[in-house]
C-alpha cells in the first residue's frame, strides 16, 4: 500500500519549483517585451531615476538638511554665527543641490542612458517666444488669487520661506536669487525629464504620474497651495509640451513667488520686520 505522506512530499517541492521556474520565466518575457519597445524603456529609464532622485534630494538637498549641520559648513568656509549672510546657507546650498539633482543630473541621464537631445526634454530657448503671452496670461490671472491668500494667517506665516527676506533689499534680492534657481531646478525635473520623458509611453496621462511627487514636495505649506499644485502642475506640464520647453514655466513659478513673498512681507510691516530664519 503505498505511502500518500511520502508521496506528497515528494510532490510538493517539484510543484513549487515549477511554480517559480513559470513565474521567472513569464517574468523574463514580459520584461524583455516590456523592454524591447523604445519608448516603454525610456518611461523605465525616467521613473527608476526619478524615484532615486526624489529620494535623495528629499532627505540630503533641502534647507533644513543643511540647517542641521550649520555650525560646521559655516566654520568649514570661515564664517561665525554673527555673519550677516550666517542664516542663510541652507537657502544658497538648496539652490546648489537643486541644480545639481534636478537640472545637470537629469541632464546626464537624457544625453548617457536615454540616449535622447537635451532638447527633446524641453532644454531648449530656439522658438519658444510665441508662447510667452500664454505666461503672462497666466500670471495675471494668479495675481488676484495671491492677493486674496496673502491675507490668511497661514500665508504670512510660511512666507518668505527665509525669514531674514524681510530684513532688507539685499537680503531679499540675494533670497530670491536662490530661489529662483530652485524653481529653475523644479521645472527642469518636473516639467522637464519627468513629462517630456513619460510622454512617448502614456502621452498626456503621464502629467498625472509627474503631478504625484509635484505636489509631494509641497507638504508642510497651507492647505489651499497643496491641491493648486496638482492643476498648477498639470498645466504646466501641459504648456510645457505644447511649448516645447519649461523654461517659461520657472519664469512664472519664480514672478509668482517673488509676488507671494513681497505681499506677506508688506503685511507683517514691511523690510526690516524679519527676524532669521
Amino acid at each position: 500500500m503505498p505511502n500518500l505522506s511520502t508521496e506528497r512530499s515528494a510532490e510538493t517541492p517539484r510543484a513549487g519549483q515549477e511554480t517559480t521556474r513559470q513565474l521567472l520565466n513569464g517574468f523574463r518575457r514580459d520584461w524583455a517585451a516590456l523592454w524591447g519597445r523604445a519608448e516603454d524603456r525610456q518611461a523605465i529609464q525616467v521613473l527608476v531615476s526619478s524615484l532615486v532622485l526624489v529620494v535623495i534630494f528629499s532627505i540630503w538637498g533641502r534647507p533644513i538638511f543643511l540647517r542641521s549641520h550649520l555650525p560646521e559648513v559655516a566654520r568649514l568656509i570661515g564664517w561665525s554665527p554673527q555673519h550677516v549672510y550666517y542664516d542663510f546657507l541652507p537657502y544658497a546650498y538648496w539652490a546648489l543641490t537643486s541644480v545639481g539633482l534636478r537640472v545637470l543630473v537629469p541632464l546626464a541621464i537624457v544625453i548617457a542612458i536615454v540616449r535622447q537631445r537635451p532638447a527633446d526634454f524641453g532644454f531648449r530657448l530656439r522658438g519658444i517666444t510665441p508662447h510667452a503671452w500664454t505666461y503672462l496670461l497666466l500670471f495675471l490671472g494668479m495675481i488676484p488669487i495671491v492677493l486674496a491668500a496673502s491675507f490668511t494667517t497661514a500665508f504670512q506665516n510660511k512666507y518668505p520661506l527665509y525669514g531674514g527676506a524681510a530684513r532688507d533689499l539685499s537680503h531679499f534680492a540675494l533670497y530670491q536669487v536662490a530661489y529662483g534657481i530652485q524653481f529653475v531646478g523644479v521645472e527642469a525635473f518636473f516639467r522637464g525629464f519627468m513629462t517630456f520623458g513619460l510622454y512617448p509611453r502614456f502621452g498626456y496621462l503621464g502629467l498625472f504620474i509627474m503631478v504625484i511627487p509635484y505636489c509631494m514636495v509641497h507638504f508642510g505649506k497651507p492647505a489651499p497651495e497643496v491641491f493648486m499644485a496638482i492643476p498648477a502642475g498639470l498645466i504646466l506640464g501641459y504648456l510645457a509640451l505644447k511649448s516645447r520647453t519649461w523654461i517659461f514655466g520657472a519664469l512664472l513659478h519664480w514672478t509668482v513667488a517673488i509676488t507671494m513673498d513681497l505681499l506677506a512681507i508688506m503685511h507683517k510691516g514691511g523690510f526690516g520686520s524679519g527676524a532669521a530664519g
